[in-house]
């Protein structure tokens, strides 16, 4: 059920042990049966699908700059929000070259307030777009996009170029990814993308650590004849790291079974 539905699957669960925990509390039972409640595994734990620079310029090719399929593009990627926030995004937003606005997602709960630079490419092409009044994005109608109704026109627009496996979502994470790829730390993603935690930033600055550090110490794998320099400290003259331990691991089995070295230094 869970493949079939994503995180949606998970909510009646979440909200049962709520009721559940507000239950014992009241009846002072301290008791929440629902705490045992396993939540359901996901068949797909690394959720939508993150779009890569090939599917980016792919979607491009397909949709110029004028149309509201590459609008909607430049605001999901220049700008890292969800599709809530950039159907609500509009020219009463922009002032001195910045984006100023409250994400829709938790605005009862726990509002975010969020001042963005508009980067130069995202001006460039809202200024060369069909837009409205008070949304950036709107319909056939002239009017802002429903979320539902936007991510089934992107979802159109995407098939349009030949991009199936790719969402509004994915934009959102791409976009986090290129940042993360450039340096940027857990705490400048919070403040791009919202996150109140770092759990979230973090999973992406170690992923391009782990791509940097990797990529730095990948030629110590390499043997001294191999790479022409003494960058691995194992490694002697004559033979490889490995070759030059079996040779030693014979030798000793050898001096032990004609009771040399090794069996005297037993002995000793």
């Amino acid at each position: 059920m869970f493949g079939q539905f994503g995180e949606c699957a998970l909510w009646p669960i979440a909200s049962f042990r709520q009721a559940a925990e507000y239950g014992s509390l009241s009846a002072h039972s301290g008791h929440n049966p629902a705490r045992d409640v396993p939540y359901l595994e996901s068949n797909n734990p690394s959720g939508y699908h993150t779009w890569t620079p090939e599917e980016v310029r792919q979607f491009e090719a397909r949709h110029p700059v004028g149309t509201k399929a590459r609008l909607a593009l430049a605001l999901l990627l220049f700008t890292g929000q969800r599709r809530s926030d950039i159907t609500r995004l509009g020219r009463q937003h922009a002032h001195n070259g910045k984006l100023t606005f409250t994400q829709f997602k938790g605005r009862n709960h726990k509002p975010k307030r969020l001042v963005l630079p508009i980067l130069a490419i995202l001006q460039q092409i809202i200024d060369a777009s069909p837009s409205g009044d008070l949304a950036y994005l709107v319909n056939d109608l002239g009017r802002p996009f429903t979320d539902a109704g936007f991510g089934n026109k992107f979802r159109e627009w995407c098939n349009q170029a030949g991009l199936r496996n790719c969402s509004a979502h994915g934009l959102r994470k791409a976009g986090a990814t290129i940042a993360a790829n450039n340096g940027a730390t857990a705490h400048q993603l919070m403040a791009i993308f919202g996150w109140n935690t770092l759990k979230m930033a973090e999973a992406y600055t170690r992923a391009a650590d782990q791509e940097r550090l990797a990529k730095d110490a990948m030629h110590m794998l390499e043997s001294l004849e191999q790479n022409g320099t003494k960058s691995c400290p194992t490694e002697e003259p004559g033979g490889t790291f490995l070759e030059k331990r079996s040779t030693e691991s014979r030798t000793n089995l050898e001096d032990g079974a004609r009771g040399g070295h090794l069996t005297k230094t037993i002995a000793r």
